[in-house]
């Protein structure tokens, strides 16, 4: 037993979690790790290959698919989304975030195709009072969930005619706002490319890297690989979806901001990608350029510094947050990645070609990351 099957077993015996599948990859060196069960009753072991809902880091997938059409031409960082998104032509912001939502101004520019790539179009969660009016109007009126109900939001179309009616918290540019932008950029993607984001995913990215078992349902063949998903309560683990549940059929909102289920290989290769300037299989995927965009901080000092809530010592490329300040021992300047609320974590480091990927299966109850990820970022930083 390796002293990462270790780690995880003791999180596993003491019942934080069922099972735990973590891989570190230097080179063609690669450390895995599966530990635990699929399912608290113990009936599946955990296999390298178990496939979970991998939650947020969704993300820097969502962003990647946005920068292909980039890179073809189709779309530019400057152009405004109302071109593709006419429903957010004309939004409005309320006057100060904490204030009435009747009480507000119109943007002061269009939003462009780098705001929502920077998560700053005007839409989100705040590090700051989840109980602001605009967010509670966000949650409720304009439909945002957390990414872990995709049953439960409707298609594209209704969602932007909602969110088209809730004011946005700050201008365009102006701050740091969580998770809205990425499902922006999944539609963004739909309407540019005239096809469905699953569709498009599978044929650009998916399809090309390997990715045999990433997509937004699990076929009905796979379900046997499929974790079950838990949260914490007063007497254990409690089931949240089963791998017949929510997962198993296509939603009609697919997510780009936490929507896909996958495998540690399959994030693997497309870290590898990105550590290769976008090349993979001798051919070009992504531009050097775009992936360039993609792992660098796009954040003022100021939206840093007001963004604690998710980003330590951290800023925001394009879907994932990169690292600037050495605050513990994983934090290497240029760490790319991100972590999601369905107990994943996953990070490429290009200064040391370090690729580090966690997945469980536990509803993350707060924004700071649990002990569990912690402590595997701890061992892969002294690995």
């Amino acid at each position: 037993m390796t002293e990462l099957d270790d780690l995880t077993r003791t999180y596993v015996d003491n019942g934080t979690v069922a099972g735990v599948v973590t891989l570190v990859a230097r080179g063609d060196r690669v450390e895995v790790s599966a530990v635990g069960s699929q399912d608290v009753e113990g009936r599946t072991p955990m296999a390298r290959d178990s496939i979970f809902r991998i939650a947020s880091i969704t993300k820097p997938i969502a962003a990647a698919a946005v920068m292909l059409l980039v890179d073809d031409g189709r779309i530019a960082l400057d152009d405004p989304i109302a071109k593709w998104l006419p429903e957010l032509a004309a939004p409005s912001v309320v006057r100060t975030p904490t204030g009435p939502v009747d009480d507000v101004v119109p943007a002061a520019r269009p939003i462009t195709v780098f705001d929502v790539l920077t998560s700053r179009a005007g839409w989100g969660f705040p590090a700051s009072d989840m109980t602001e009016p605009a967010v509670q109007v966000l949650f409720e009126d304009g439909q945002q969930k957390y990414g872990r109900d995709p049953q439960r939001v409707s298609p594209p179309e209704e969602l932007l005619a909602a969110l088209a009616g809730v004011p946005m918290l700050h201008q365009p540019g102006e701050a740091f706002l969580y998770t809205t932008c990425s499902d922006l950029q999944g539609v963004l993607v739909a309407r540019v490319r005239g096809a469905s984001l699953p569709d498009f995913m599978a044929e650009r990215l998916f399809e090309p890297l390997g990715m045999v078992d990433t997509g937004f349902a699990v076929p009905a063949a796979e379900l046997d690989r499929f974790t079950s998903y838990y949260q914490a309560g007063p007497n254990g683990l409690e089931l949240v979806d089963a791998p017949d549940g929510q997962w198993s059929t296509l939603p009609a909102f697919p997510s780009g901001a936490g929507g896909l289920a996958s495998t540690a290989d399959d994030w693997l290769a497309f870290a590898r990608m990105l550590l290769a300037e976008g090349a993979v299989g001798g051919r070009q995927l992504l531009s050097p350029e775009s992936v360039r965009l993609m792992t660098a901080d796009h954040l003022t000092q100021a939206q840093r510094e007001a963004s604690l809530l998710f980003l330590e010592g951290q800023g925001w490329g394009f879907g994932g947050s990169v690292d600037i300040a050495r605050i513990d021992p994983w934090n290497v300047p240029g760490r790319y990645g991100w972590v999601g609320g369905t107990g994943t974590a996953a990070h490429l480091a290009p200064s040391t070609g370090a690729v580090t990927i966690l997945l469980s299966q536990l509803a993350a109850t707060t924004p700071a990351q649990p002990p569990l990820i912690r402590d595997f970022w701890r061992h892969a930083a002294g690995a």
